[in-house]
């Protein structure tokens, strides 16, 4: 049966879609009941303090929303207060503003999840300062505050209505980022002779990177959840996912000695890829049932593995014969997966491996502890930086705001700064040209429109441009940068309406706030070059963390084995977007693309070799003739060079790994399913060998 249209085209939408929509309907609410009981002036000052509320509604669990909303509703209204108490002084207004961006930015000391609060006192003091003088001195903060809290509560409600949407709506992104994930490495594969070319690692890193932030996003939507079956299933779905990214980590570690330069190694890989790309495509499948609420049908059986791997010709004793059967295992294991996910899809409900208290510790911390700021007080912190810097920046456009022969509106200037400048180069060069192109559109769309026959039809352009605004902010910054600029310059008008649109003195103050930003990036700047030393030492740390939770032969804690893993997945990630944000950086400061990527690359390949350590520990486990003492005594000897490797202050244990290398790619004459303890030992050493040569690339980084 078709759905009906609206609701079809409801659950097309992304998750910044519905938030931008659920931001319009509030503020739109707001803005009626305020036009109603005190008119238009009025309702102008109380939707500008429900604008800046609105800027820190993200898709969220309710409760984690009400206290970032709350925070930046409390922080909008102390700025409009400075603003109105200083508007008759304004030199000192101007050191009110440096003084509002550098407590802003500082808030950035909490973390990511704080990003949008860091910006609402800075807007609301923009706002503030666009209200013409005459008011009352604490008219316009009383009036913004009452739209500030007023949101607050819109906020909280409507999040709770569509909290069921936005976990649907995680679980699509997570699925369809492990889908380009696959994708990308079937076609590292495919083109095999290229695959150490910049671009494809390029691409790799960045997808992982992706799929990282989409995962902490599910984990904080789904883990906190009250645990219906419903839930419990896209739990389930999110943990496959994990363990789905582990074995395509796995699938590319013999990818090297299988070769692609003759007919049999080009073979071996094609089918590869062929897996991984039907891997992909049932993970889509899944995405599109899971946004569309459908139920799959019943799969076909997975493939035949072995079928598809049983007709290569080989030549001779060819030691790559011996490999195929581990590979054959990892695209078994795969599809294995692939289906638990199909069978959840169609209501089956298998049994979580953690408890809902252990789940809540991979959670992102959501509190505002005072001691998070003590790090910060120095000078090489980028937290600290950034935050002068934008204080610098903003008193600057201020005061030369004032000394402009259009100077009537400094705010605009001031706006435009602190929108362009960021806490890197790169973010704010990117910002810089989105901002130029958005404002000049902007600028157009509010001349055309300035013939609008009434003010409902400019409110409501209002409520669309905001909408617009607040959900492209991430996929498409220059579509948020020309709606807010349409926004800006109605609410400008909608509050002050005898001082008209000014769109000539706008652009001019959009092109010198842009080159004013751009500039201020080179005051205190924050190179990435400063911080990754200490971030090669946090991947050495987590990563030697994580050995020392795989290589045990007894079961030791899952949450803290995943809590380890997780961290070290994320520090490897945080490394990968330092590389990416150093791209534009000046050649001189830019870290050393090729020798990052290589580090990054070998950490995801040790990763790698302790998940197929943990796989085969797993499968060892339940067999009675497992040689127990063997195993543990090189589990032990592993997890000691492995300390010893990825501890940068103490000597290596190991000898040169290139004839080692030589003697390894000898493989073990007989297969794993017969005598494991060769490709058990075999195994440990490659991955000694890597954490051997991570230790390498690390040094020569961060000395």
């Amino acid at each position: 049966m078709r759905l009906p249209t609206s609701l079809h085209v409801w659950r097309l939408l992304p998750a910044y879609a519905i938030n931008g929509v659920e931001v319009a309907l509030g503020i739109g609410a707001i803005q009626l009941i305020a036009l109603a009981l005190a008119g238009p002036h009025t309702a102008a000052l109380v939707v500008s303090g429900a604008v800046c509320a609105s800027i820190a509604d993200l898709p969220s669990t309710v409760v984690r929303n009400a206290r970032r909303v709350g925070a930046a509703a409390v922080l909008s209204a102390v700025a409009a207060l400075v603003v109105d108490l200083l508007r008759a002084h304004p030199l000192a207004l101007g050191a009110a503003v440096a003084a509002v961006a550098f407590i802003g930015m500082l808030t950035l000391a909490w973390g990511a999840r704080v990003g949008t609060v860091s910006f609402t006192p800075i807007l609301s003091m923009v706002f503030a300062m666009a209200v013409p003088p005459g008011e009352h001195p604490l008219a316009a903060a009383g009036w913004s505050a009452c739209g500030s809290f007023a949101f607050l509560a819109w906020s909280t409600l409507a999040v709770a209505a569509v909290q069921k949407r936005y976990r649907t709506l995680a679980l699509v992104a997570v699925l369809r980022s492990a889908t380009e994930l696959f994708r990308l490495r079937a076609g590292v594969l495919v083109a095999a002779p290229a695959e150490g070319a910049t671009a494809p690692l390029k691409a790799w890193i960045s997808a992982e990177a992706t799929l990282a932030d989409r995962l902490q996003a599910a984990r904080d939507l789904f883990f906190v959840a009250t645990q219906t079956a419903r839930t419990r299933r896209h739990v389930a779905i999110v943990l496959r996912v994990l363990d789905l990214r582990d074995v395509l980590l796995a699938s590319r570690l013999d990818a090297d000695q299988l070769g692609g330069g003759d007919v049999v190694g080009r073979a071996i890989l094609d089918r590869v890829a062929v897996a991984l790309r039907a891997v992909a495509a049932g993970l889509a499948g899944a995405a599109d049932h899971v946004r569309d609420g459908t139920v799959p049908e019943e799969r076909t059986p997975s493939p035949d593995v072995d079928a598809a791997f049983a007709d290569l010709a080989w030549v001779g004793d060819d030691v790559r014969a011996r490999l195929v059967p581990s590979l054959v295992n990892r695209v078994r294991r795969m599809h294995g997966d692939l289906a638990r996910i199909h069978r959840a899809l169609r209501g089956e409900v298998e049994p979580l491996p953690l408890t809902q208290e252990q789940l809540h510790r991979f959670v992102t911390p959501d509190g505002w502890p005072l001691r998070a700021l003590r790090p910060h007080w120095r000078l090489e912190s980028l937290v600290l930086r950034h935050a002068v810097r934008m204080a610098l920046a903003l008193a600057t456009a201020y005061y030369l705001a004032l000394a402009l022969p259009w100077g009537s509106h400094p705010y605009w200037l001031v706006l435009s700064v602190a929108v362009v400048l960021r806490g890197s180069l790169g973010e704010t060069l990117a910002r810089r040209n989105a901002r130029v192109l958005g404002t000049l559109l902007g600028c157009l769309v509010v001349v055309a429109l300035a013939r609008l026959p009434s003010a409902l039809s400019l409110n409501t352009v209002f409520l669309v441009a905001l909408g617009t605004a607040h959900a492209f902010v991430v996929p498409r910054y220059w579509l948020t940068a020309t709606a807010a600029s349409i926004m800006a310059l109605l609410q400008s008008h909608l509050v002050n309406p005898e001082a008209g649109f000014a769109i000539i003195e706008r652009v001019a103050d959009t092109f010198l706030g842009a080159l004013l930003a751009w500039s201020f990036s080179y005051v205190l700047p924050s190179w990435e070059r400063r911080g990754v030393a200490d971030q090669i030492r946090r991947v050495l740390r987590d990563l030697r963390e994580y050995a020392s939770h795989s290589l045990r032969a007894e079961t030791g804690d899952p949450v803290e084995e995943r809590l380890a893993r997780r961290q070290a997945y994320d520090t490897l990630a945080a490394l990968a977007a330092a590389l990416q944000r150093s791209g534009v950086e000046p050649q001189g400061v830019r870290l050393p693309a090729r020798r990052i990527a290589a580090l990054i690359d070998r950490g995801e390949r040790l990763m790698a070799h302790l998940s197929m350590v943990r796989v085969t520990l797993a499968r060892l486990a339940d067999d009675p003739e497992a040689p127990r003492r063997q195993i543990d005594a090189a589990l032990a000897e592993a997890a000691a060079m492995m300390a010893t490797e990825l501890n940068g202050s103490i000597a290596s244990a190991l000898p040169a790994a290139e004839s080692e290398l030589e003697r390894l790619a000898l493989l073990p004459e007989r297969p794993a399913a017969h005598d494991v303890m060769p490709w058990l030992t075999r195994r440990l050493r490659l991955m000694i060998i890597e954490a051997a040569r991570i230790r390498e690339a690390a040094l020569g980084l961060t000395l």
